[in-house]
């Protein structure tokens, strides 16, 4: 049986080769790995002009937003706090913004399965016409959020639940969440104060996103049950 194609989205950086410097679209290398591991051909996906979009999710049998900077807070009506993501990168990037928003919207259109991880599932709230928390520890009074390993609450009924358990450790520190949730997204998974650590899309074959980066961590069951949706 043949691999499913799962497109990876890649962040837009800075890269050195040799004597060159160029504006790269890149990926860190553990998002391949999990595909591939879960089953799945893993395929890059450069930020290019939102109109390609389409051309994409009709040639693929899976999408997976990744992680990277901050989705610029004009496209939800913020303002932004001037910190960094996740990452540990810089800020806005309007070109991936766009691509990746465009992306999800034609994934949620065409009913291809896609997994949001980090900045992934701000960008598929952000698309649904959801809205972030722009200073984490601003609105929630601590800091927790911003060190890597947490534990988070996950309901047993949905799909992150059925992959992963009610409960669940996970990895990835970040200084933003949802605060609005976009349309037709439902809330499965929160932190010990209530923060949305997974959404899923109601209706659709498989949308989910996470918080968190599953793809740093040993257990690889949330990108084999992104490659078993994918599958005929």
């Amino acid at each position: 049986m043949a691999r499913p194609i799962v497109g990876i989205t890649t962040y837009l950086e800075a890269a050195r080769w040799g004597t060159w410097v160029r504006e790269a679209a890149v990926s860190p290398q553990a998002y391949a790995r999990a595909v591939e591991k879960a089953g799945g051909a893993p395929v890059l996906l450069p930020p290019l002009s939102p109109v390609s979009a389409g051309d994409y999710v009709r040639r693929l049998d899976a999408v997976i937003l990744a992680g990277g900077v901050e989705v610029d807070p004009a496209l939800y009506g913020e303002v932004p706090a001037g910190e960094q993501d996740d990452d540990g990168l810089g800020g806005p990037q309007p070109q991936r913004d766009r691509f990746e928003t465009a992306l999800a919207q034609a994934a949620v259109e065409a009913g291809v399965p896609l997994l949001a991880i980090s900045r992934g599932m701000h960008v598929l709230n952000v698309a649904q016409g959801g809205t972030l928390i722009t200073s984490l520890r601003e609105a929630v009074g601590h800091d927790r959020h911003e060190t890597a390993a947490h534990v988070v609450t996950v309901s047993v009924s949905s799909r992150v639940g059925k992959a992963v358990g009610d409960r669940a450790e996970v990895t990835g520190a970040h200084r933003r969440a949802v605060r609005r949730l976009g349309t037709g997204l439902i809330a499965v998974a929160w932190a010990d104060d209530q923060i949305v650590e997974a959404v899923e899309l109601q209706g659709h074959r498989f949308a989910v996103g996470v918080q968190w980066h599953p793809e740093r961590g040993a257990d690889n069951r949330l990108f084999e049950a992104l490659v078993d949706a994918a599958r005929p």
